[in-house]
């Protein structure tokens, strides 16, 4: 992709993560892959983006990872799917299919709305400074995806 070749190998992490679960979907749509083999695709996706959130709030304090989703606006049955994924029996299809939706819902909301607001931030005075305060608030600021 054009950002791979842009940023080489230091890619944001965002980046990273919504171009892997997009080829889960896509992978997921082409009917080719059984079952079994969509839900290991989709949950390396998943427990790796759960991983790269917390990874970087957990060098200065360790956090429990429910409490660390709560902080970040993650549903904690994504953390729940990432635990069964690493420790228990493999989740179901569906469950799969719906952690990488809000995964990927999560991601355009906090990474990529704000990539594209910086490059809109021409259109107006106020905006812009709304712009500012809301990333002043905003819980991971984009260098936390470098």
């Amino acid at each position: 992709s054009s950002f791979a070749s842009r940023y080489g190998p230091k890619m944001p992490l965002a980046v990273d993560c919504t171009a892997e679960l997009i080829r889960c979907k896509v992978l997921d749509s082409s009917g080719r892959l059984k079952s079994h083999e969509l839900i290991l695709s989709y949950g390396l996706a998943l427990v790796r983006f759960v991983n790269l959130i917390t990874e970087r709030k957990q060098k200065m304090v360790s956090i429990p990872l429910r409490q660390l989703a709560k902080e970040v606006d993650i549903p904690i049955w994504v953390v729940d799917l990432r635990h069964e994924l690493t420790h228990g029996k493999l989740p179901r299809l569906p469950l799969c299919r719906k952690g990488c939706d809000v995964v990927l819902d999560w991601l355009r909301k906090m990474y990529w709305s704000r990539q594209l607001g910086n490059n809109l931030c021409e259109e107006s005075e106020v905006e812009e400074e709304e712009q500012e305060e809301v990333e002043a608030n905003a819980e991971l600021d984009s260098d936390a995806w470098e």
